[in-house]
């Protein structure tokens, strides 16, 4: 089986190298590309080349524009990678009979209410990149490739830059600490997606029944403020006394802290159907981050 991987640099990316391996040929690509195939989803033309050239059984599109509050100033580049591209490979992977497995997020939603989001729930994005992200969604859907399309929220990894790598330096500068307390979700480790992914994966392939869209998060809930007091409790038990310097952690609401991007309130995902389509058990959010911890700290 030949797959073909864009963004393996990204935080899921990166694991995806992993996990896809055992699979089959691999060929992962990050923007700059290699061996004259095209990595950045910028350039469409370039995107549809490398597809046609490499013919995978299986697509994996990693990469996206992620930087939430820039692309309220970029609306044109956002709707290009997060939408224009995923067209274009679900258009190409139709053309030469692929499965596309595409990455989506919460942000799809409007935030409200309590409950968790169910995969049939109405969407309705408050930002440009919530926006960009659903319209990719749904081309996808509408073309005739077989796909799947993972929602998932608050990704982190132990490579890169995350919440829990800026909680723990203001914890070591700061005696006290803000953190919004009134949006809820759950962190979610680039391992899981990337072990889910290779699952789902071969699946899909013996069972083309199951493609669709499916939410992927780990168990449980919690809000920033909960995930931040997680982390700095770990870290105490782990640093040599002192070096925490965050004496309080208080919590306050989004309005204490404007962004140029609105940001769901309810990012609470229901994984249900993914777990019982694949027979899969997703574990606790704290075991995650606490391994995410137990490497960087």
């Amino acid at each position: 089986m030949k797959i073909l991987l864009f963004g393996k640099n990204g935080q899921v990316g990166w694991e995806l190298q992993r996990s896809l391996a055992p699979l089959g040929e691999l060929t992962a690509l990050d923007r700059a590309g290699a061996d004259g195939l095209c990595g950045d989803l910028s350039d469409l033309d370039g995107l549809a080349t490398t597809v046609r050239a490499v013919q995978p059984q299986v697509i994996v599109n990693a990469a996206a524009y992620t930087a939430v509050d820039k692309a309220e100033s970029e609306p044109e580049l956002a709707h290009r990678i997060n939408a224009e591209a995923p067209a274009v490979l679900a258009r190409e992977a139709a053309a030469c009979g692929a499965l596309l497995v595409h990455y989506s997020t919460d942000y799809v939603f409007d935030g409200s209410g309590q409950r968790p989001w169910q995969e049939g729930d109405a969407t309705g994005p408050l930002s440009v990149y919530g926006r960009t992200k659903l319209e990719g969604e749904q081309a996808i859907v509408q073309s005739a490739a077989a796909h799947l399309i993972l929602r998932t929220s608050w990704v982190y990894a132990a490579r890169g830059g995350n919440f829990a790598r800026t909680m723990l330096r203001l914890g070591q500068e700061r005696e006290r600490l803000t953190v919004i307390d009134d949006q809820w979700g759950a962190p979610t480790g680039a391992e899981l997606i990337a072990d889910v992914t290779a699952h789902a994966i071969v699946q899909t392939r013996a069972q083309p029944a199951k493609a669709g869209t499916y939410h992927l998060a780990p168990a449980g809930e919690t809000s920033w403020f909960g995930y931040a007091s997680h982390v700095i409790a770990q870290a105490r038990q782990v640093l040599p006394a002192g070096r925490i310097k965050a004496t309080e952690i208080a919590p306050i609401p989004s309005s204490d802290y404007p962004t140029p991007a609105r940001r769901p309130h309810n990012s609470r995902l229901d994984t249900r159907r993914l777990q019982a389509t694949f027979g899969l058990r997703l574990p606790p959010w704290p075991q995650g981050v606490e391994r995410m911890l137990a490497e960087i700290l």
